[in-house]
């Protein structure tokens, strides 16, 4: 049953919220509990909540669960042994799907294999482990004059950039997408002012940071919460369930719209004509699994009477999920301060690579580097490898549903702001200080290959390194088109 904690031990909503997991996220070999359990309790607990969440009777350790995800076969050299995670990934995703199962029961969440998710687009897409090119093939981990780099270059635009990034003649660089050429423009380059310059015009790009000090104070926060709101939204005559306009792109925002539908909200997919979802062009099982249960219309913000409608759209709207830079919607003259504020409860969720403070463009895999994911746990002198597939985009869906399904729940709204580097930085924190070595220890097994899969051995005996595996979508992503004039009837009807 759910439990409001008392006023005066409600988290402050103006500064960064709790971490998602504990500071004793180390395994069920460090004190007997479950890391999944005390992720959920942790996450629910930072958004003023104290559901149940009971500990399994033979809870996994961070480094089982990372072996049966899925995301371990993503993970390391392709002629080599797959790698560990460098924290509990899989026991935070767990832990994010039972705290999803606390505050929607009877919607499935129970039998949803959270830890799975980390690895599905790779099952469709049929990615493997690349080692220091990333499973999609967008992305590479590039050595410089110390450390390492993660350029990420999905689209083609950002190819046509690199000639005034580098400050160096690569002929053709567009048609030949040559990563040697860039690889040798880079050598014995000092990496800071290359990833300043690079964030200023728009390119994805990061320090490949090693977290070899494991006593480093920890992220600030997994998600953060302003311009808070208290008081419940009073539920529409009409509908009962919340109204969701999502309007976020690619992996992270979708799949937290996607969980949000499941729980009983209802969800409306906004699109631009000129620029729909990238996801829509890629693999469509993919793109439907993230998006069928939505409603789906394309507006042109740039058109006056396409805007006038999303206008209507949005004031009748009680969650916004968007993934694009600050300044996008301000531009046009949607402010999200100013909505949240004009309606208590209502949620803005703005999902960025590095914080709302920024306009630096990131993706999945970058973000994961840029959080220390690129390298072992044991703090090995190995070189990085991309961890699974654009990792930081499927923990930051699942974090993001949870954290707006619980506002609802504790009757709390306001700007809520996710970075993928900041929660793949939470869940790559094994433990606090004192517990450091016990948390290491929790995030690794013993490899070993029988004929050809790799598998783990543990007190149980040999687990094989689970393959990719995805959930079946429920049906095609609604079509790219304007929406019908009795919808928008229907969605602005009073709140």
């Amino acid at each position: 049953m759910q439990r409001p904690l008392e006023p005066r031990r409600r988290p402050s909503l103006d500064r960064p919220a709790a971490p998602v997991g504990d500071a004793g996220n180390a395994g069920p070999d460090a004190d007997g509990s479950d890391p999944a359990a005390r992720a959920a309790r942790a996450l629910l607990h930072a958004l003023g909540l104290e559901l149940d969440v009971p500990d399994r009777s033979q809870p996994k350790s961070p480094a089982l669960e990372w072996t049966l995800s899925g995301a371990m076969a993503l993970t390391g050299d392709p002629a080599g042994a797959p790698r560990f995670a460098l924290g509990p990934l899989a026991s935070t995703a767990s832990g994010a799907g039972r705290a999803l199962a606390a505050l929607a029961p009877g919607r499935g969440f129970e039998d949803l294999d959270a830890p799975a998710l980390l690895a599905e687009r790779a099952a469709l897409f049929g990615f493997t482990r690349q080692g220091s090119a990333s499973c999609g093939g967008s992305a590479r981990l590039l050595p410089m004059r110390r450390g390492w780099l993660a350029l990420n270059l999905p689209r083609d635009d950002d190819w046509a950039l690199l000639p005034a990034w580098l400050e160096s003649d690569l002929p053709h660089i567009e048609q030949t997408r040559d990563w040697t050429a860039i690889g040798r423009a880079l050598a014995g380059r000092a990496s800071g002012p290359l990833v300043e310059r690079g964030r200023e015009i728009g390119l994805a790009v990061a320090p490949a940071l090693r977290r070899s000090n494991r006593r480093a104070p920890r992220p600030q926060a997994a998600f953060r919460l302003a311009h808070a709101t208290f008081g419940a939204p009073k539920p529409s005559p009409a509908r009962s369930q919340p109204r969701v306009l999502d309007l976020s792109t690619l992996w992270a925002g979708p799949l937290a719209g996607s969980l949000l539908a499941q729980a009983g909200c209802e969800v409306l997919k906004v699109e631009s004509p000129r620029r729909p979802d990238g996801a829509r062009l890629g693999e469509q099982r993919f793109f439907s699994l993230l998006n069928a249960d939505k409603h789906g219309c394309a507006l042109d913000l740039a058109d006056a009477s396409d805007r006038e409608m999303f206008a209507r759209l949005l004031e009748s709207t009680d969650i916004v999920l968007e993934s694009a830079r600050p300044r996008a919607l301000s531009q046009i003259g949607f402010d999200a301060r100013a909505w949240v504020e004009a309606r208590p409860g209502r949620i803005w969720a703005s999902i960025t690579g590095y914080g709302r403070e920024h306009e630096w463009i990131a993706f999945g895999d970058d973000a994961a580097a840029a959080a220390g994911l690129a390298f072992d746990p044991d703090c090995a002198p190995s070189p990085p490898r991309f961890c699974a597939d654009a990792i930081a985009d499927p923990l930051t869906g699942l974090v993001a549903a949870v954290a707006i399904l619980g506002l609802r729940a504790a009757g709390r709204g306001g700007l809520l702001s996710l970075a993928l580097s900041e929660v793949a930085a939470y869940a790559a924190d094994p433990a606090a200080s004192e517990h450091a070595d016990r948390a290491v220890a929790a995030l690794t097994l013993p490899l070993e290959k029988r004929m050809t899969e790799w598998g783990v051995v543990d007190a149980n005996g040999w687990t094989a390194v689970a393959a990719p595996r995805a959930r079946p979508a429920s049906g095609r992503a609604p079509a790219l088109a304007p929406p019908s004039a009795v919808f928008v009837d229907s969605w602005t009807r009073a709140c």
